[in-house]
């Protein structure tokens, strides 16, 4: 099947926990009534990038299904970037702490969206 013994040795598993362990806290920094509507949708949405590696993995044998939950990986992956560009227009004063986490997740992106293709190419 492939060279990975285990999800943690995909890069984009690795990169996307780092990311999900930055964002939770740098999430907190919202205003109070913010944390429980947008923090918790950006938590969720980037706990959800690497979950969806994880269950996808365990479904490895099955090509389609690891290929159907790395997509719903990579709309994760965008539905964190659109919640941190809400952020960064509805709070400039966050936006430092927030553009930086756009661009690690629009990195993550492509090499999710790569990681797709390969697998498609690649999988038996």
């Amino acid at each position: 099947m492939s060279d990975f013994k285990s999800y943690k040795d995909l890069d984009i598993y690795n990169i996307g926990m780092d990311l999900f362990l930055t964002v939770h806290p740098v999430s907190l920094k919202l205003p109070k009534y913010e944390l429980y509507e947008l923090g918790s949708q950006l938590r969720r949405s980037s706990d959800s990038v690497v979950s969806n590696i994880v269950e996808g993995y365990g479904r490895r044998k099955y090509k389609a299904d690891f290929v159907r939950f790395l997509v719903f990986s990579h709309a994760s992956c965008l539905e964190t970037i659109g919640h941190i560009y809400k952020i960064t227009l509805l709070y400039p004063d966050l936006k430092a702490d927030f553009e930086p986490l756009m661009q690690h997740y629009e990195n993550l992106g492509g090499k999710i969206f790569n990681f797709i293709k390969y697998v498609e190419q690649n999988w038996k």
